[in-house]
């Protein structure tokens, strides 16, 4: 059965294609190659990865298992055997045997070694399983009497007031040596080992699974929980501390950052030995508090409990707060001993964020989801930006942490904040301004420079400061930390959390990481929902209290290598809006080290067109071969009858339907436009969703039709709706959007159902579904092309240009800009059909659509049904014929 497995288990009778896209799986995995899968929402793919992977994996340990058996006794017996005395060695028979006797009795005893802990791990997990009831019963009574005497204990320690200056000792940074003084390790090395030594364990073969949001990433456990190997699988989710923390206390400070420094706080704390010395009396001062939540004990039990039953993020937090242990280092602990691992993104493609979580890649298996965005997403974690309002007051804080602290800190300390200041104030030099003064008040010339690193430190002039040793130092000292602690702490007494800037832009902008973890908030369906004016304000709070993070991770970002960044310089009328941004052009670096360590790597995704350019960008630029890639790609599972894809060149009077950039404003366009729709809401049941290609253009053709009266005559057929700018909008407008299709489609009245107006890119065109009712006729107006003058993007096309080969006539350059258009428009397509009984047309307004070029980058179930009309009389009698007949189907 070599490179293949006749049957899968699975939950129901596959489908011909879940079938095949398991065997490709399998074999891939076996092979250890790249794969990429592609197959359309709606066929099952979640489950089809489950099923083909943990079959994988299941096969593979057996055949670990019986190579070791065979070796075992290969061994012992060539041990009860004696060597051949016949060796024609120089040495003494004596010694030739003892050296081959020594090797089979180390290979023996590793082998039972490795069996022992196997039969240990099994027989853990064993026991879990059984015993969690009964467990639970014992340990409860215990811990809820120990936790009320400690609660007890740290709500009286809470009391005590601060006193004098000692009590700032935590704020102080340790005694710091750079790796060339010194290459013992230094004292704050000893915060690495959060965990405890007993805890710690070897990894065994496992499957990471990332997707891009939280909502996606519980949908794919309770699909394994549904699957047939629910009962047997341990797996374990991670999370940020902002969706796993359960201490309240914490949790409350709402931000990602403040809930991350709490946290590291209390561990602090946890970690530090009490300092009693003979006739020192103890220093007075507030009794530092501890978690309450992290206690190895409960840690333990926690993470056997994560380990015997799957649970999703919510069954966690449930058990988190029923057995009083933390689910954030719980799960990290239960990383080793777990055969499925399922994170969010950046936590597998950063590497920091990766140490962290104690995620190790060498041999295992990684499975990236909802993979269409993946160089894009890798680009967006290793960008940063900083603001000149973030930088100023960055400087001012740290200045203000020197000065208070300047007799208690060393001087290698010292020297190190010198250099950050300095650099810095570079910085601010190279956006036009002068640190010191108030950021809003001094003017700078508008315009956007960019430049490479090498070229960007020389004209900032800080080519001289080694920013590798300042990385270094800013990730042992924690330095950021002590100054959030430092403002936190002296905030209102005579500390400026800043110099007077005007924030609301700025709560737009975050550093590459942060902005990335805070998009997976935003798109986590199980948030408690805030509104954006809160989440504005919290944006506020981040940034007022630690610019330095910021800071740090732009440093960070300025030690990739020359050729693959570029630093963009963003002047805007006033230093604090003014900026300075690093963009990553070759996300193949980072993802060069993934592919390299693990065994296999799946990317996977609904549409994975174009894959040729996708190939160049991520898999041959990080180094990987041809021969090592493999490809996967099968249709929908609905019946071809059931999708109508139109190409309208022109409109029902006759108009050529070219939404250019210098067309697409004329009225008689839009005009036409107001008419095409018209048409297709005479014919078409339910809900219609129009996409645009900006907002910009939606406001205005929309204001167009108000005053041409377009927009009443369409308002007669079907209730219309907007898509909201604000993403805790969006739920509501949805479900108002369906409730008034139902009513329509009881009513049987004037109206036929409703009519979204929504924005390519937007809320509405990337996981929202519509399926049946909701979206049976799918429109797109015009081609969604990116701003072609924005400097980012003319940067990333010659970056192209220079480094990968032209083909097919056009420059790499060129393919980008297609490539992103047509990913968009297949994005947005892919909503109408979500299920095998789903049925939908897809009607593509632009002449341009009809180019074989853009055919081709249709997805090929999409592709195969498209039929282009130069007049629009044929493609009406097309769409009215299509619903006809699903309704004489229907009756």
């Amino acid at each position: 059965m070599e490179n293949g497995r006749a049957q899968f288990p699975f939950p129901y009778q596959p489908y011909d294609i879940q079938e095949q896209f398991m065997q490709a799986l399998y074999s891939a995995l076996d092979q250890g190659k790249v794969g990429i899968f592609e197959s359309p929402t709606g066929t099952g793919k979640s489950l089809s990865l489950i099923c083909g992977a943990l079959s994988w994996l299941t096969d593979h340990e057996e055949k670990r298992r019986q190579e070791a058996a065979a070796l075992l006794n290969e061994g012992e017996a060539a041990l009860s055997t004696s060597t051949d005395p016949s060796s024609s060695s120089a040495e003494p028979d004596w010694i030739t045997d003892f050296v081959q006797k020594k090797a089979e009795r180390d290979l023996v005893s590793k082998l039972k070694e490795e069996e022992l802990k196997r039969k240990k791990r099994e027989e853990r997990l064993e026991m879990i399983r059984n015993n969690v009831q009964l467990k639970y019963a014992m340990k409860r009574k215990s811990r809820e009497d120990e936790e009320a005497f400690e609660l007890l204990q740290l709500s009286k320690k809470e009391e005590t007031e601060p006193q004098g200056e000692q009590e700032d000792e935590e704020l102080i940074i340790a005694e710091y040596e750079s790796d060339d003084e010194s290459k013992t390790r230094s004292r704050f090395c000893g915060a690495d080992d959060d965990t405890d030594d007993e805890l710690v364990e070897e990894h065994v073969t496992k499957i990471y699974y990332c997707s891009r949001t939280h909502s996606q990433l519980a949908q794919f456990v309770h699909e394994v929980q549904k699957s047939p190997f629910s009962k047997d699988i341990s797996l374990v989710t991670l999370g940020s501390r902002q969706n796993l923390c359960v201490n309240e206390e914490v949790r409350r400070l709402g931000s990602i950052q403040r809930i991350n420094d709490r946290c590291m706080e209390m561990q602090k704390n946890k970690h530090e030995k009490p300092q009693h010395e003979e006739g020192v009396k103890r220093k007075r001062g507030p009794a530092k508090s501890v978690c309450p939540y992290n206690k190895a004990s409960a840690l333990q039990q926690m993470r056997d409990n994560v380990l015997g039953t799957v649970h999703d993020i919510e069954q966690m937090l449930k058990l988190g707060r029923e057995t009083h242990a933390c689910p954030y280092y719980a799960t990290r602990l239960a990383v080793p001993p777990a055969q499925l691992v399922v994170l969010p993104y950046q936590m597998l493609l950063h590497e920091a964020t990766r140490r962290a979580a104690g995620v190790q890649l060498k041999g295992q298996v990684v499975i990236i989801d909802e993979a269409h965005n993946l160089s894009d997403t890798l680009s967006c974690i290793h960008s940063a930006e900083l603001t000149g309002a973030q930088l100023c007051r960055a400087h001012s804080q740290l200045t203000q942490y020197g000065d208070r602290y300047k007799s208690r800190l060393k001087a290698k300390n010292l020297m190190y904040i010198k250099q950050i200041l300095y650099v810095i104030e570079g910085l601010v030099r190279g956006l036009g301004g002068k640190v010191g003064q108030n950021p809003q008040s001094q003017t700078t010339q508008t315009g956007t420079e960019l430049h490479t690193i090498n070229n960007f430190l020389f004209k900032a002039q800080i080519d001289n400061i080694n920013l590798f040793k300042l990385q270094r130092y800013f990730e042992k000292s924690m330095i950021s930390r002590k100054l959030v602690g430092f403002v936190e702490k002296y905030a209102g007494s005579g500390v400026s959390l800043q110099t007077q800037s005007s924030l609301n832009k700025e709560s737009r902008r975050t550093e590459g990481l942060n902005r990335y973890l805070q998009t997976l908030q935003s798109n986590q369906s199980n948030a408690p929902v805030s509104s954006a004016d809160q989440q504005g304000s919290e944006a506020e709070k981040v940034l007022s209290a630690s610019p330095m993070m910021q800071v740090e991770g732009f440093f960070m970002a300025l030690t990739n290598s020359n050729t693959d960044g570029r630093v963009v310089v963003h002047r805007q009328g006033t230093l604090s809006e003014s900026s300075v941004k690093f963009l990553m052009l070759n996300p193949a670096v980072h993802f060069a080290q993934v592919l390299k360590q693990c065994r296999a790597v799946i990317i996977a995704g609904g549409t994975m067109q174009p894959v040729s350019d996708f190939k160049q960008e991520l898999l041959f630029s990080a180094g990987v071969g041809e021969e090592r890639i493999t490809e996967f790609s099968c249709g929908h599972v609905i019946p071809p009858e059931n999708i109508l894809p139109l190409v309208l060149c022109s409109g029902p009077s006759g108009q050529e339907l070219d939404f250019t950039f210098q067309n697409r404003d004329s009225p008689r366009m839009m005009d036409e436009t107001g008419r095409i729709l018209s048409n297709i809401c005479n014919v078409v049941p339910g809900g219609v969703v129009c996409f645009f290609p900006s907002y910009e253009y939606s406001r205005r053709i929309v204001s167009h039709w108000e005053a041409s009266g377009a927009l009443t005559r369409l308002a007669n057929k079907k209730k219309i709706f907007h898509e909201p700018k604000k993403a805790n909008q969006v739920e509501q407008v949805l479900s108002e959007f369906s409730r008034c299709i139902q009513r329509c489609a009881a009513d049987a009245g004037g109206l036929t159902g409703a009519l979204l107006f929504s924005v390519v890119g937007g809320k509405m065109s990337e996981g929202i579904n519509f399926s049946d009712e909701l979206g049976r006729c799918v429109v797109m107006v015009g081609m969604p092309y990116p701003n072609i003058k924005s400097p980012e993007l003319q940067e990333k096309m010659s970056y192209l240009d220079k480094h990968l080969p032209h083909g097919g006539g056009r420059s790499p350059g060129q393919a980008l800009i297609e490539n992103l258009c047509m990913k968009a428009v297949n994005q947005s397509i892919g909503r109408a059909i979500r299920h095998r009984g789903d049925y939908s047309s897809i009607v593509l307004c632009d002449r341009r659509y009809s180019r074989p070029a853009t055919l081709s980058k249709l997805p090929t179930w999409i592709k195969t049904r498209t039929s282009t009309h130069t007049t629009f009389g044929p493609a009406f009698a097309a769409l009215r014929k299509f619903f006809l007949e699903k309704k004489q189907k229907q009756m």
